[in-house]
């Protein structure tokens, strides 16, 4: 149950940052000798939490007003956005599943897949833009959709699913925190589907005291996520991320060194 709580500390710290929550939990789980089936089950089943916390900070940009038609418009046009840049990650990463959890979920990987993130997103955030998009009703179909596409790097554990989107974004010449709202939005459907997958697989060879678990990394990653996104979206409006990059070098060095 400790382990549970640290690890949904961690999960709910990095699942919205672009430092990759997955290859966090990773590692967390090879220091706290926590691995195996049901532990990779756990880092996916507590993102749960963390799409929670999406839900309810963003309440009011996510759910229309049912009476307004203009607002309903607006929402139903966003959740189509969505949908269509869901699209890439769920038709290459459903089938490629187990085969990522089998070679992927391994620190030398994850350190490799940091370090290389790092870069991209360094440099997508250095380009010279001529045109900013600063409202996501501005944001096309066919953006969507490449965004979708940069989201199928972090199949590769360690990239940054928010990372990959957001490298995404900046390239396509949103603003920060458009291009970060957009990442978290992303994450209802792919995180929610990961977590059903998971559950489906393995649900019902869990026991009650896994279950418990289970429900405690989720309510720790769901409160901890929260904080965190409300700190990171005021964070970025000044700020850019190299700090992120600069962070996610010195980790994947040092799981490199000490590791793997």
């Amino acid at each position: 149950m400790l382990k549970a709580i640290v690890l949904g500390i961690i999960e709910g710290l990095t699942e919205f940052l672009p430092v990759s929550s997955t290859g966090h939990l990773i590692i967390a789980n090879r220091f706290l000798n926590n691995e195996g089936t049901f532990a990779n089950a756990f880092a996916v089943i507590i993102q749960a939490g963390a799409i929670l916390a999406v839900v309810l900070y963003f309440w009011k940009t996510l759910f229309p007003n049912f009476s307004d038609s203009i607002d309903l418009k607006k929402k139903m046009s966003l959740w189509s956005k969505v949908v269509v840049a869901v699209i890439p990650a769920a038709a290459i990463g459903l089938p490629l599943s187990d085969v990522i959890d089998k070679y992927l979920f391994h620190p030398f990987p994850v350190a490799v897949a940091l370090i290389v993130g790092a870069f991209m997103l360094m440099w997508s955030d250095s380009l010279k833009k001529t045109v900013t998009f600063d409202d996501l009703d501005l944001i096309t179909y066919k953006q969507a959709f490449t965004i979708g596409l940069f989201q199928c790097l972090a199949l590769f554990p360690g990239m940054s699913r928010s990372g990959a989107t957001i490298i995404g974004g900046l390239v396509l010449g949103l603003k920060r925190h458009i291009a970060a709202e957009f990442s978290f939005f992303l994450a209802l459907p792919i995180l929610g589907g990961a977590a059903l997958i998971k559950l489906l697989k393995h649900g019902m060879s869990f026991t009650a005291t896994e279950w418990g678990i289970l429900f405690t990394g989720t309510f720790v990653s769901f409160i901890v996520a929260y904080m965190v996104i409300a700190v990171f979206m005021k964070f970025i409006k000044n700020n850019n991320f190299f700090p992120f990059a600069i962070y996610r070098i010195l980790l994947g060095v040092a799981v490199i060194l000490f590791a793997s």
